[in-house]
């Protein structure tokens, strides 16, 4: 964990940038998956996410939503991830808070260069 500088966190994953890597990309890790993700891509899966509450459950489902039934659609048009309703919920929590951590930081540079 030396390594990183960890953004945000919770149930379900992590948001952090290697120290010793210069760039603009965000390493997003929940589940078993990592993306690799700029602000934009970062924004634009929150829309996909909120696209994705929409999806209604099977009226059937005794798991209700514990059932991986929602299908997330990323910011890559070629992958797509199957999720429960409470994943959503946390994977959501995940990116924006790692996007208001990503905003606070650099309001806080740009304030500090004044």
């Amino acid at each position: 964990m030396e390594n990183i500088y960890k953004i945000y966190d919770n149930n379900i994953g992590i948001s952090f940038r290697w120290k010793e890597v210069k760039t603009n990309l965000t390493q997003i890790i929940f589940r078993d998956t990592g993306f690799h993700l700029t602000t934009e891509e970062i924004e634009l899966f929150i829309d996909k996410i909120c696209d994705a509450k929409m999806q209604k459950p099977c009226k059937s489902c005794e798991i209700a939503n514990g059932c991986r039934s929602v299908l997330l659609q990323t910011p890559f048009n070629k992958v797509s991830m199957a999720v429960s309703y409470v994943e959503l919920g946390q994977i959501e929590d995940l990116l924006r808070g790692t996007l208001f951590q990503l905003r606070m930081n650099n309001y806080l540079s740009d304030l500090c260069k004044n």
